[in-house]
């Protein structure tokens, strides 16, 4: 079974409050893009669980949460059957883009289908609550949803399924820890509140799309972030060189994403990116 796993974007990212569990209450708006890790998943006879990738930056052992999915439906549906996973990764690693939840996601709906478990969705979208806090929207097939509590409380917006967007992806070459970005917004909290609740931003992707007015895109995490990592600054600080005013950090980052027109100026822009600072990774991606 051959699966493509998408990465997401934040355009919308309000941290609220922290819960007694130690995370934190969100509002988010996520956006499915064309980047994707491509997954193949073959049954083996025995109970096995055996992973391999590309990248060696990705733990192939009972860290990985496709192992970790194959795991917990074994253990919970008295599975017999084990596992052969070879992980082709596109999307970078701990960059804000929900690469290791889309995998978690599509290992889900892959071996539900494979082990012919025959699980509805709700019973998938509560496993993915399991997992992670964003592996729930990527088991809804919708480009564009509302995230709520950890991210795992899903409102799909089927008013935008039409809605593309276009993008210039820029990823630097550093590694962010979510958990120390967190513990720093919590000591933070309070300078970084969002000017339009995510409400106005919907209304307007529906409406009329990009550009948007200045303050939509928003999110709490990225004031820490750029105070931790000057290269994130400077990404944004690049784009906003080149004219572009949509501009915002992915997650935790250090993704930042600029909104742009139209594949042909995204293009564009992205080799006029490259020549700037050779060592940014640079994609060029869309609303899928």
């Amino acid at each position: 079974m051959i699966l493509y796993s998408y990465a997401k974007l934040n355009l919308y990212l309000e941290v609220l409050n922290k819960r007694t569990d130690n995370f934190h209450n969100l509002k988010t708006l996520f956006e499915r893009i064309s980047l994707s890790d491509k997954i193949i998943l073959k049954s083996r006879p025995d109970n096995r669980i055996k992973i391999t990738c590309n990248d060696k930056s990705v733990p192939c052992d009972d860290s990985n949460l496709i192992f970790i999915v194959a795991k917990l439906l074994q253990n919970k549906f008295s599975i017999n059957k084990g596992l052969e996973v070879k992980i082709i990764k596109r999307i970078p690693v701990g960059a804000g883009l929900g690469g290791g939840s889309s995998n978690a996601a599509w290992a889900l709906l892959g071996l539900n289908d494979l082990w012919k478990l025959n699980l509805s969705r709700k019973k998938l979208v509560k496993l993915a609550g399991e997992i992670g806090s964003d592996v729930a929207f990527f088991i809804y097939n919708t480009p564009f949803a509302i995230g709520r509590s950890r991210g795992e409380k899903i409102l799909p917006l089927n008013k935008l399924k039409t809605r593309k967007l276009w993008h210039v992806l820029i990823v630097p070459k550093i590694h962010v820890s979510t958990p120390a970005i967190f513990t720093k917004f919590d000591s933070f909290s309070g300078l970084t509140k969002p000017i339009q609740d995510v409400n106005i931003l919907t209304s307007e992707l529906v409406k009329k799309g990009p550009p948007f007015s200045p303050g939509l895109l928003f999110n709490s995490l990225e004031f820490v972030t750029l105070r931790l990592y000057p290269e994130v600054k400077r990404i944004k600080e690049t784009f906003k060189d080149l004219g572009l005013k949509n501009v915002l950090m992915s997650g935790s980052g250090p993704a930042v994403f600029a909104i742009v027109s139209s594949r042909v100026q995204a293009l564009d822009l992205a080799k006029r990116v490259k020549k700037i600072n050779k060592s940014w990774r640079v994609f060029v991606v869309s609303t899928i």
